[in-house]
């Protein structure tokens, strides 16, 4: 049996960044469950908001320019632990094909 990946979401306290942090592991939890073998909220200072995934950053908010949103997220994740898992609407790129002309 292989290792299942822990995700650790380092926010800061001062900045009020507990419920982002705890919105964004709801949202990992519900979309990977059981592949998940941790999702740990750590409160830090000075403006951090950093997720890594098996202890490999995956996002820092000054690097990344902000916060993730919850689809770029679930697909940094899935990219690390299942890169052949279709994620539904969230690998959709939004855009809409252009139509062809019969």
């Amino acid at each position: 049996m292989t290792a299942k990946a822990e995700i650790t979401i380092t926010y800061c306290t001062q900045c009020q960044w507990l419920l982002r942090a705890a919105w964004l592991a709801q949202e990992l939890l519900s979309t990977f469950g059981d592949d998940l073998g941790k999702v740990s909220l750590v409160p830090g200072t000075g403006g951090v908001f950093r997720i890594t995934c098996d202890d490999v950053q995956i996002w820092e908010r000054k690097a990344d320019g902000g916060f993730p949103e919850a689809k770029v997220l679930k697909q940094r994740v899935r990219d690390r632990i299942d890169p052949e898992r279709h994620l539904g609407h969230n690998d959709r790129s939004g855009a809409i094909p252009p139509q062809t002309e019969g």
